[in-house]
This record gives structure tokens, C-alpha cells and sequence, in this order.
């Protein structure tokens, strides 16, 4: 990890995220702890959005409308799978 990517991934802890994983996965969490190869959330969210009824954006929405509707007490995520990072009230309509 360079030292800029662990300022900004550190700067980030504690807040609600937006996690596009490799392959149709979204994590929407609390980041509580980042390392040189994984992202660990609470009170996270792990969602395929190819068994969801929506789009991927309608359903971060949804999301930021009414709450994380979590299905995961901790989560940790590999950080080769990330895509992109967001914070989910960033997501606008």
C-alpha cells in the first residue's frame, strides 16, 4: 500500500461505504479497519445485485433512503475484488 492510498482508505474509517466488488457484488458498510489486503466492515450489506429486483443504483437509493439493511455482522473484503469506493451519501440521484 502507498502511503497516500492508506491516507485516504484511513480516512474513511468509520464511515458508511459504497464497495463495488469485481463480479456483481456491492458491499455497503460501516469500514472499521483497512491493511495491506483487506477492508473489514460492520454492519455490512453484501449484496448481489443479480438476484436483486432493481438496478444497482436504484438499489443504493433505496439504501441511502432507508438504512444499510445489513446481513452481516463483519464482513472482510479482499482488496484485490474492489472496484470502486464511495460513501453512500455521495450517491445522488
Amino acid at each position: 500500500m502507498s502511503g497516500t492510498t492508506d491516507a485516504f482508505l484511513v480516512g474513511l474509517i468509520g464511515q458508511l461505504l459504497v464497495v463495488d466488488l469485481d463480479e456483481s457484488y456491492l458491499v455497503i458498510g460501516t469500514l472499521r479497519t483497512v491493511d495491506d489486503h483487506h477492508l473489514a466492515f460492520t454492519e455490512a450489506d453484501l449484496h448481489d445485485h443479480r438476484e436483486a429486483n432493481c438496478t444497482k443504483d436504484v438499489y443504493l437509493l433505496e439504501t441511502r433512503q432507508l438504512g444499510v439493511r445489513f446481513n452481516r455482522k463483519h464482513v472482510v473484503v479482499p482488496r484485490s475484488r474492489v472496484l470502486a469506493i464511495s460513501r453512500l451519501e455521495d450517491i445522488t440521484p
